[in-house]
C-alpha cells in the first residue's frame, strides 16, 4: 500500500526531474504564431511586383524590336545571334531593376521574383519576335514541298519506301516507267516561288526540269493534275503528296528507269521580308532495285 504522504513526495520528485523547454521547441511554437497583417508593407510588395511585372514586358518588347529592325536586316539568314543574344540578356534583369527601380521597392525582390521576371521576359520577346516575322508584317520562311516527292502508280512496282528523304522502288521487271510529282506549298503565296529542279544520275545532270517561277510551269502542273494516283496514300487514301488546295502539284516524266541510284535536286526560293532571299533547298534520292522477275 502506498499512503498520500508517499505519494506527494514522489510526484513532486518527477516534476523537479522534468527538464526545461528547448530554445529549439521555444522556437517552433514561436514560429506556429501569425503574422499579423500589414496593409501598408502588403500595398508596397504588390506596387514593387507591378512595376517589375511591366519593367520585364517593356524589356521584352524593346530587345524583339530591336532584334527584328536593328540586327535581322544586317544577315541573310537565320543566324545564333538571333536567339543567343536575347536569352543571355536574362542575366542583366537584377541589376537593371537595382538601377532603374527605387531602394524601397527594388530591395523586396528575392530569387522568386528573378525566377518569374526571367520567364515573362522569355515569353514577352517571343511573342513579339513571332508577329514581327510573319506575314502580313514580315516573311522570313521559304517555300517548301507539302511532303516530299511521289511517284504514280504504275506497272511493275511491288512495293515503295519512304524514308529521309530516300524513295526507294522495287521491281518485278527490268526498268519501269517514272512520273515524279511534289507539290510547293509556301505561307503567304505559293505560286511565286521560283523553282529549280534537276534529275541526277550517278553525280552526272541527266536533265533540267523546271526553272521558274511555280505558276509559270504549266506543263509541269498539268502533268500532275493527268496523275489519277500516287502511290503514297494516308489513312483516307488521299495523296500524301499534296495536302491543302493552295498546294501547286507539279509532276514530270522522267522515261524509262533501270535499277540504280537517281537524285532530284530542288531549290526554291522567293523574295523575302527583311531578307532578300528565302531559300530551301533539298535533294531527294530515288533507289531502284529489282526483287523478282515477272
Amino acid at each position: 500500500m502506498v499512503d498520500v504522504d508517499s505519494a506527494l513526495r514522489a510526484s513532486a520528485y518527477s516534476g523537479k526531474k522534468r527538464g526545461k523547454v528547448s530554445d529549439g521547441e521555444k522556437e517552433e511554437k514561436k514560429s506556429r504564431k501569425i503574422e499579423p497583417f500589414q496593409p501598408e508593407d502588403a500595398f508596397e510588395k504588390e506596387k514593387a511586383d507591378a512595376f517589375s511585372m511591366w519593367l520585364v514586358i517593356f524589356f521584352g518588347l524593346s530587345i524583339g524590336i530591336l532584334m527584328r529592325y536593328g540586327i535581322m536586316p544586317t544577315l541573310t539568314q537565320p543566324e545564333k545571334i538571333l536567339w543567343v543574344l536575347p536569352l543571355l540578356l536574362v542575366a542583366i534583369l537584377p541589376t537593371m531593376h537595382k538601377v532603374i527601380i527605387p531602394n524601397k521597392w527594388s530591395d523586396r525582390y528575392d530569387n522568386g521574383n528573378w525566377f518569374r521576371a526571367s520567364f515573362l521576359y522569355i515569353f514577352s520577346w517571343l511573342a513579339i519576335t513571332f508577329l514581327l516575322v510573319n506575314p502580313p508584317l514580315a516573311d522570313i520562311a521559304p517555300p517548301t514541298l507539302a511532303d516530299g516527292i511521289d511517284i504514280e502508280e504504275t506497272e511493275g512496282v511491288v512495293g515503295i519506301a519512304w524514308e529521309d528523304g530516300t524513295y526507294t522502288i522495287a521491281l518485278n521487271q527490268p526498268t519501269v516507267d517514272v512520273v515524279i510529282g511534289m507539290a510547293v506549298r509556301d505561307n503567304v503565296d505559293a505560286k511565286v516561288a521560283q523553282v529549280e529542279i534537276s534529275h541526277w544520275y550517278y553525280g552526272t545532270m541527266v536533265s533540267e526540269l523546271a526553272n521558274g517561277s511555280a505558276s509559270g510551269l504549266t506543263d509541269a502542273h498539268a502533268e500532275f493534275d493527268a496523275v489519277e494516283s500516287w502511290k503514297r496514300l494516308d489513312k483516307n487514301g488521299e495523296p500524301k503528296v499534296i495536302q491543302h488546295s493552295e498546294d501547286i502539284g507539279l509532276a514530270w516524266d522522267l522515261g524509262t528507269l533501270s535499277p540504280g541510284e537517281h537524285e532530284i535536286k530542288i531549290r526554291l526560293s522567293e523574295v523575302g521580308n527583311p531578307w532578300e532571299e528565302n531559300v530551301w533547298e533539298r535533294t531527294y534520292k530515288i533507289e531502284i532495285i529489282q526483287v523478282a522477275t515477272a
